[in-house]
């Protein structure tokens, strides 16, 4: 009996290590610096600023992502990820940012999908930044200016970026389904992570359809925690004139599409905002976004237009904002990129500002 049972150990312990044989893991390092120069003013800001900039084109990022094949089509992943500011060597994407504010996750994928577990994406994310020219531009996108980025000094904001809780959630589990012929969709679930309290969450869903020159997607949330570190303002911590520390809900929903005609790539988006607030007044957005991308010359030509309403009680008299971008995306090789951009911005309780930025972006 001894002799059978040490047998059939040893025969556990081989098929172990024949499984960790088997599997196969690999990690990478990945990131992505882009450095512009230029002047920058957005409506509101009290003046422009000639500076080298971080992120012109796309957020500087540097991260770790890695995968095993747990056999039988399963496999692990994990990515860490964290914003740089190229300009100063600053980590974060502004002071008090986590250290790995854009990806900090594992996840579980087979022919069931994907579930993912940690910091990741929110569902306003992809569609925002797939359907305009200028991608994920935090600073020179109108359509990503308008979504997530406020206007003026820091809780004296002349505007507030309309969707709540920024672009990445934390304490999250997403479900992403497989491909079905193009159509994908991503179910979202942030904790409050409030003892005593499981009805404070985020909650939103997105999807993506792909198929040739056609792609559309619609994503809808809502947001009572604030991102990327609870127990702040949902949208922004200015009290007045308007009090947007205030909003302490909010549902958006959001419909984009694009078509490639080969010559151009036509854009076009509409989204709907509802906040409410703890006085019981509600803030309502609605924007809508055009864009074009055109190849010319080894590169893109870039054209993005942008344009929100405000109204409500938390208001008082509406607001509107407008926002174009014209820019060229020249391309020096598959990783390494020049670009021009000149933008214009108004919002109407202030003077429109021009913006005018050369950068140079590289990916590895």
């Amino acid at each position: 009996m001894k002799l059978q049972t040490k047998s059939m150990a040893l025969a556990v312990l081989s098929c172990l290590a024949a499984g960790s044989a088997m599997a196969q893991s690999s990690v990478t390092v990945q990131g992505l610096v882009d450095v512009s120069v230029g002047s920058v003013k957005y409506s509101g800001d009290s003046g422009s600023t000639a500076a080298v900039n971080s992120g012109g084109m796309t957020t500087s990022w540097l991260g770790f992502k890695g995968v095993e094949d747990l056999g039988g089509g399963l496999k692990a992943e994990f990515a860490l990820t964290s914003f740089l500011q190229a300009d100063t060597g600053a980590g974060g994407r502004f002071g008090g940012d986590t250290l790995f504010s854009r990806d900090a996750n594992l996840t579980l994928a087979g022919s069931f999908g994907r579930v993912s577990l940690g910091r990741n994406l929110a569902p306003s994310f992809l569609p925002t930044v797939i359907f305009n020219p200028f991608g994920d531009s935090f600073n020179l996108s109108p359509l990503v200016l308008h979504t997530y980025v406020p206007s003026g000094n820091y809780a004296a904001r002349t505007w507030a970026n309309f969707a709540a809780g920024d672009s990445g959630w934390s304490n999250e589990v997403i479900y992403s389904t497989p491909d079905f012929g193009g159509l994908t969709a991503n179910f979202h679930y942030q904790f409050g992570e409030k003892a005593g309290d499981t009805g404070t969450k985020n909650v939103g869903m997105n999807a993506l359809y792909f198929n040739g020159p056609l792609a559309l997607s619609a994503y809808y949330h809502q947001v009572q925690v604030s991102n990327p570190l609870g127990g702040s303002a949902i949208v922004d911590a200015t009290t007045a004139p308007v009090n947007f520390a205030s909003i302490n809900n909010q549902k958006t929903y959001f419909v984009g599409g694009s078509y490639d005609l080969t010559a151009a790539k036509l854009y076009a988006t509409y989204s709907s905002s509802k906040d409410d607030s703890t006085s019981g007044k509600s803030l309502d957005d609605k924007t809508y976004s055009l864009g074009v991308k055109a190849p010319a010359g080894g590169g893109d030509i870039l054209l993005a237009f942008a344009n929100t309403k405000r109204t409500g009680t938390l208001a008082g008299a509406d607001l509107k904002r407008d926002t174009l971008s014209v820019g060229y995306d020249y391309n020096l090789s598959k990783r390494t990129d020049v670009y021009t951009v000149l933008m214009s911005d108004k919002i109407n309780t202030a003077d429109r500002a021009t913006s005018l930025v050369a950068g140079l972006r590289h990916k590895f």
